[in-house]
């Protein structure tokens, strides 16, 4: 047996985890970066418990608060040249995966001079300002993960930063701040959160230790499918959701992810559909790309969820996610010859081909 495992992040899974931990911030340095969105983190109490347990030990800090949704490259060079003109030594990232994928740039970009094509080579120096991150929405797992996704309008779609280097030092997780989550976007995140476990699962860097993880967000997610569908979100069921996400953002940090991410980036730049969504639009037919040549690891990803069939799966996949945007064949094959060309196509077990992805995207969208 050989297994690999390396997670340098501190992970506090807890309510008021912040409070409990505000001594925590006194480690990381003397003035910090807040990154985060306009609303979500004022609305859900997030950031004010930050800047509430930053006062209570003394810490100074500067708020940034323009990040949007998909963030650009533009948008991690403001922020990390704000932290370096205000002397920020530590970066504290609060929101779903947009703001902490941009806090997590911003944190080696304040550190290093590096062109668009560095940004994404992988070749850096050990200069990173320290990085907490506080997730508010159950989804990306970017807490616990040494990635950052940005939007890369040269390549036509979302590019990931991956080192060591932006692994955070703290993960803070308190599952109070997606209780007013909108259920468009606790669905759009849950599915997020099971395609990473799932993708993991099915990567070529997956093993035993892996798939405990996986297994459990999985059956965690799966065990939320009648809440999710009804709308009765309830307090326990938002915990188990932001649990599973953590584990999954676990998973992806030593799997990374597949076929379904590099086909759902395009829709997301080309169409603006959220990340999760595109990626739920397209597992079921995934699914059954791969069974063609595995059938015991999808049937055991069923048996995970208590599912029968594939196409129980894709009936609660069209139930939450209820009608499908209209794309056009033209587009189909555009996003195709995107995707065939991303590092994520050769992680899975069963390597897809041009035409597979195409078939997979218009199967997705029949």
């Amino acid at each position: 047996m050989s297994v690999s495992f390396f997670l340098p992040t501190k992970v506090l899974l807890d309510e008021d985890c912040v409070k409990k931990n505000a001594a925590l911030f006194k480690i990381m340095g003397k003035k910090a970066l807040i990154v985060t969105g306009r609303h979500s983190a004022r609305e859900n109490g997030s950031l004010q418990d930050v800047t509430d347990a930053l006062a209570f030990v003394g810490v100074d800090y500067v708020l940034y608060d323009k990040v949007e949704s998909n963030p650009t490259i533009a948008r991690v060079r403001d922020g990390a040249a704000f932290a370096k003109a205000n002397g920020a030594d530590f970066v504290i990232g609060i929101g779903g995966g947009s703001p902490m994928d941009a806090a997590k740039a911003m944190a080696l970009l304040a550190c290093q001079d590096l062109s668009d094509d560095e940004l994404f080579a992988g070749r850096y120096s050990p200069d990173v300002l320290p990085i907490v991150l506080l997730p508010t929405t159950a989804g990306t797992g970017s807490e616990v993960t040494q990635y950052s996704i940005l939007t890369n309008d040269k390549a036509q779609s979302k590019t990931s930063i991956a080192t060591p280097l932006i692994f955070p030092k703290i993960a803070m997780v308190d599952a109070k701040y997606t209780h007013d989550l909108p259920l468009k976007t606790t669905i759009n995140t849950a599915i997020d959160a099971l395609s990473h476990s799932i993708e993991g699962m099915l990567a070529i860097k997956a093993n035993s230790l892996i798939d405990l993880l996986a297994t459990d967000s999985i059956a965690k997610i799966a065990q939320s499918f009648d809440k999710l569908l009804s709308g009765n979100v309830d307090a326990a069921c938002r915990a188990n959701l932001i649990y599973a996400s953590t584990l999954g953002g676990m998973v992806i940090a030593h799997t990374g992810t597949t076929a379904v991410h590099s086909m759902g980036y395009s829709l997301t730049y080309f169409h603006h559909i959220d990340h999760g969504r595109a990626n739920g639009l397209l597992l079921a037919a995934f699914f059954n790309f791969v069974e063609k040549q595995n059938p015991a690891v999808i049937s055991r990803l069923l048996d995970i969820m208590g599912l029968p069939s594939i196409t129980a799966f894709k009936n609660i996949l069209d139930r939450l996610l209820g009608e499908k945007e209209k794309i056009t064949a033209e587009e189909f094959k555009k996003f195709t010859g995107i995707s065939i060309l991303a590092k994520n196509i050769a992680n899975c077990t069963v390597v897809p081909t041009q035409e597979d992805i195409y078939n997979m995207y218009v199967e997705s969208f029949s």
